[in-house]
C-alpha cells in the first residue's frame, strides 16, 4: 500500500497557471509606483513608456532592427487576428494546427474569411510534418502549443527563400525559446505568459516582407478600426513607435516594464531560456521514474519547456477525465498547485506552467505532491 502521508515541503508559490502566469520572483505592487496613472497614453510620458516597452522587448528578444514591434489590443488573440485579417488572401494559405488555439485560427480563416486554405492538423501530442508544407503559400502556425505542450523544435524546416509569409503565434514561446527571426515574417505574443504580465495586451512583430505585403495588398473584406495598420497604402509607423491603436492600460505597461527589467537583470534571453529548461527538466525526471504518468508530447524533441502537459495512464483509472480533474482538485485544495488542470479541449491530465517566472525549487517541491495526489485518488476510487 502506498504511503499516503502528505509531503513535508510545498511550493512557496503554487501558481502554475498557463496564463496569466506567475509574476516575477519577488514581485510587489510597489514596483508599479512609476506608472503614469491618470495620464493619457498620447501624452509625452505615456508614449515614452510605450516606446520603452517596445525598445526593451527588441533588446531582450534580439529582434532585428528592421522588424517593427507594436503593442496591440486583445492580447495574443488580437495580434493574431490583426495579422490574419490584414495579410491573408493575397496568395494561398496553409493553416497548421496541433492544439486548440491553432484550431481556432483555422476556423477564423476557413469560416470567417472564407479562404480556400490547405489545413494540416496533427493530434494532441504531435506536430504536423513541416516537410509537407507549401511555403509558396502563407503559412499560419503556433510555435508552442499552449494547450498541447508540443512545440516546433527549431526553424530548420522553414526555407529562407520562401515566397509566402510565415505568421507565427508564439505566445507561450517568446522569452522562453530561441525564435529564428529570419524565418518568421510575423510573430505574435502576449506578455502575460513567460514574463508573467497582466492580460489584455498583445505584441505584434512585423518583418520587412510583412510590411511590404501590407503596403501592396488590400483585403477584399472590410477591416475593423483596431485592425487597420495602413493609411493611404503606407504603414502607420506610429503604431510601432508607441502610438497604440486603442487605449492601453498604463498600469499594465508599467508591469511589463518591470518584468523586462528583471529579465535584463538576470541575463536576458539566455537566462530566461535556461530557467524554463531547468523547470521542464524537473518534470521530465519525475515522469521518467514512474510508469503511471507520461508527457503528452509523443517525442521529447517537440516537448514544450513552458506549458508541460501530462497524462495519466494506469489500468486502475476508470474514467480519465474524472480522475484527472480529481487529482487537480486535490492539488488545489492543498494549496500546492493552482490552475494546473489540462485545458478544457485537451486530453485529460495536468498542465504545469514552467515559464521563466516559475522558480525551479517550486517545481521540485510540487512533484511529490503529484505523486501523493495520484495515489490518494487511486485509493479513493477503490
Amino acid at each position: 500500500m502506498k504511503d499516503l502521508t502528505t509531503p513535508a515541503t510545498r511550493p512557496a508559490n503554487p501558481r502554475f497557471s498557463s496564463g496569466p502566469c506567475a509574476k516575477i520572483p519577488g514581485y510587489s505592487l510597489d514596483m508599479l509606483a512609476d506608472a503614469p496613472l491618470g495620464r493619457s497614453h498620447r501624452a509625452a510620458v505615456g508614449k515614452a513608456k510605450l516606446k520603452e516597452a517596445i525598445d526593451r522587448t527588441r533588446a531582450v528578444l534580439g529582434i532585428p532592427d528592421d522588424y517593427r514591434i507594436g503593442i496591440v489590443p486583445a492580447s495574443d488573440t488580437g495580434a493574431v487576428e490583426m495579422a490574419m485579417w490584414s495579410l491573408l488572401g493575397a496568395r494561398g494559405a496553409e493553416m497548421l494546427a496541433w492544439e486548440s488555439f491553432g484550431e481556432g485560427w483555422v476556423t477564423d480563416v476557413v469560416k470567417q474569411l472564407k479562404l480556400d486554405a490547405t489545413v494540416r492538423k496533427a493530434p494532441y501530442g504531435e506536430i504536423v510534418d513541416f516537410a509537407e508544407v507549401d511555403f509558396a503559400r502563407d503559412v499560419v502556425f503556433t510555435w508552442n502549443g499552449t494547450t498541447s505542450g508540443v512545440r516546433l523544435p527549431n526553424g530548420d524546416a522553414i526555407p529562407a527563400d520562401r515566397q509566402g509569409l510565415t505568421i507565427c503565434d508564439a505566445t507561450s514561446a517568446a522569452f522562453a525559446m530561441d525564435l529564428p527571426w529570419d524565418k518568421l515574417d510575423v510573430v505574435t505574443f502576449s506578455w502575460q505568459k513567460v514574463l508573467g504580465g497582466e492580460g489584455g495586451h498583445g505584441v505584434l512583430v512585423l518583418g520587412p516582407r510583412a510590411v511590404e505585403r501590407l503596403e501592396s495588398y488590400a483585403p477584399v473584406w472590410p477591416l475593423p478600426k483596431i485592425f487597420r495598420m495602413t493609411k493611404g497604402g503606407k504603414l502607420i509607423e506610429g503604431i510601432f513607435e508607441g502610438e497604440t491603436i486603442n487605449t492601453p492600460s498604463m498600469l499594465c505597461v508599467e508591469d511589463y516594464l518591470v518584468s523586462l527589467k528583471w529579465a535584463e537583470k538576470i541575463g536576458g534571453l539566455p537566462a530566461l531560456i535556461a530557467r524554463c529548461d531547468a523547470n521542464a527538466a524537473v518534470i521530465d525526471e519525475f515522469v521518467a521514474a514512474r510508469d503511471w504518468i507520461a508527457n503528452l508530447a509523443v517525442s521529447p524533441v517537440t516537448a514544450s519547456t513552458t506549458s508541460v502537459c501530462l497524462r495519466f495512464h494506469d489500468s486502475r483509472i476508470k474514467d480519465a477525465g474524472v480522475f484527472a480533474k480529481a487529482v487537480a482538485k486535490r492539488l488545489e485544495k492543498e494549496g500546492v498547485a493552482l490552475d494546473a488542470g489540462a485545458y478544457r479541449d485537451a486530453p485529460a491530465g495536468l498542465r504545469i506552467w514552467c515559464g521563466a517566472t516559475v522558480e525551479t525549487s517550486d517545481v521540485q517541491h510540487l512533484m511529490p505532491w503529484i505523486d501523493w495526489a495520484f495515489h490518494a485518488e487511486i485509493a479513493a476510487q477503490g
